[in-house]
């Protein structure tokens, strides 16, 4: 066989590698809530970053497949999902699934990590908690910001007694004073409130989730960097990190890190977690 045409073969076979090679996406940009600690907040040194769990992780996974990534403040919830919608951000670190969004994100499973909701009540509470039909008839709480599964917001809307507040802070507030008997909120969201308003020691969070929804990494339809071997390295990674032992020890480092945070501004209202 003629020597020129088995090279002119061998760079066919490698033409679609090469491709793909120069093609890989070396940055993303992302974005996500800019008030949920542990997970996300703005970063009080550099308030145009996020930093937390969600932000750790990420860097960690991505690093590991050598991309850099930046996460950037985008403004509220709302705005950080359409800038990702557009195309001009990428990617959020903390997207909740929703049916409606599949249209504009590819989600990547599984999450980044599951934010266990449970119910917290005061230490001295006589109030049986086994399962969410126990609540049926009791009055609580929850933040109004707090982003749980479609399934339950609507068991929650059909069953329970809400009282929706305009922040955590408030609604551990509430139940303090015995205007409610139950909150629910994230177990590491809960846990930074509490510890930081100092009433750790008169709130119990029950050990039995009530909701476990998701924080996904979700790439833009539009993002230049949305391929499938992105999609299908992060989905390798996000199903090795369980097992890796990093998750808890990040949320705990977090938790640490915010409310350092806090006693170092006394002089400016904390920041509350959302969930």
């Amino acid at each position: 066989m003629d020597l020129r045409f088995v090279w002119i073969l061998l760079g066919l076979t490698m033409l679609p590698a090469l491709t793909h090679a120069t093609g890989k996406c070396e940055r993303l940009v992302v974005t996500g809530s800019p008030d949920a600690p542990p997970y996300l907040w703005q970063d009080p040194q550099n308030p145009r970053h996020l930093i937390g769990a969600s932000a750790d992780l990420l860097q960690q996974v991505a690093g590991q497949l050598g991309i850099k990534v930046e996460l950037l403040f985008a403004g509220k919830r709302s705005q950080a999902l359409e800038e990702v919608r557009s195309g001009r951000m990428d990617m959020l670190a903390d997207a909740p699934l929703t049916v409606s969004e599949l249209e504009t994100l590819d989600y990547i499973h599984p999450p980044l990590l599951e934010n266990d909701y449970l119910v917290w009540t005061r230490k001295d509470s006589p109030l049986i908690y086994n399962d969410a039909l126990d609540l049926h008839g009791h009055p609580g709480a929850v933040s109004e910001k707090s982003r749980m599964t479609a399934a339950f917001g609507l068991f929650a809307e059909q069953q329970l007694t809400l009282t929706r507040t305009p922040n955590l802070t408030q609604a551990f507030q509430k139940l303090m004073l015995g205007e409610v008997e139950f909150v629910l909120a994230g177990r590491y969201s809960g846990l930074a409130t509490a510890q930081t308003l100092s009433m750790a020691n008169d709130l119990v969070a029950r050990s039995q989730p009530i909701d476990k929804p998701g924080l996904f990494l979700a790439v833009s339809h539009n993002s230049a960097c949305n391929d499938p071997w992105l999609r299908g390295q992060l989905a390798k990674k996000m199903t090795e990190l369980p097992a890796s032992g990093l998750t808890e020890a990040v949320l705990q480092r977090n938790i640490e890190r915010w409310k350092a945070q806090q006693m170092q501004a006394p002089q400016q209202p904390a920041s509350t977690p959302k969930q």
